[in-house]
């Protein structure tokens, strides 16, 4: 995969010069609060230089202005009679509330459904996170419910998960 382009957005394997926007986001208290325990070695190693054969990670950039906006993760799960994909993303506060969150999780539910043929893919913010949820539903991700105490936050206790899917088939284009 080299790239997924929206009209607002290049979504790119991550490069070196990435680690040091992403930190910042990843640092600032509202994205945090849901990615947390980032620091530049971390950064560097799961997002910049990890490998990970069922994970693809894809930096968002703003076109306009060439931007680190945030990044767009997708595992996939190959197991035939199992087979699916799991997304994830952040954005930077500045960032958020512009629906490029929702720009970028279409392109890759579009490239997941289309060049990947996935059939269903999953979600699973915190069942706190009500922003997320509902950027995930207008693209069509649907609640199938909460994974109880499924994550650990920053707060070191253990919280609730939502678990959202959506099947290829209900997406709407």
């Amino acid at each position: 995969m080299k790239e997924l382009c929206t009209a607002r957005l290049v979504l790119r394997l991550p490069q070196p010069a990435d680690a040091a926007p992403l930190l910042r986001h990843l640092q600032h208290p509202d994205v945090a609060r849901w990615w947390h325990g980032y620091d530049a070695q971390r950064v560097w190693e799961e997002l910049i230089a990890g490998e990970d054969e069922e994970t693809t990670r894809l930096v968002i950039e703003r076109t306009a202005d060439a931007q680190v906006a945030g990044l767009v993760q997708f595992t996939e799960h190959s197991d035939p009679d199992y087979r699916h994909a799991g997304i994830d993303l952040f954005l930077g506060p500045e960032f958020q509330r512009q629906g490029l969150g929702q720009e970028a999780i279409r392109a890759v539910v579009e490239y997941l459904i289309d060049e990947r043929h996935h059939h269903r893919l999953v979600i699973d913010p915190a069942v706190t996170n009500e922003r997320a949820r509902a950027t995930y539903a207008r693209v069509g991700f649907r609640l199938v419910g909460v994974m109880r105490e499924y994550e650990r936050g920053a707060d070191g206790t253990w919280h609730d998960g939502a678990l959202m899917e959506l099947l290829a088939r209900d997406y709407v284009r």
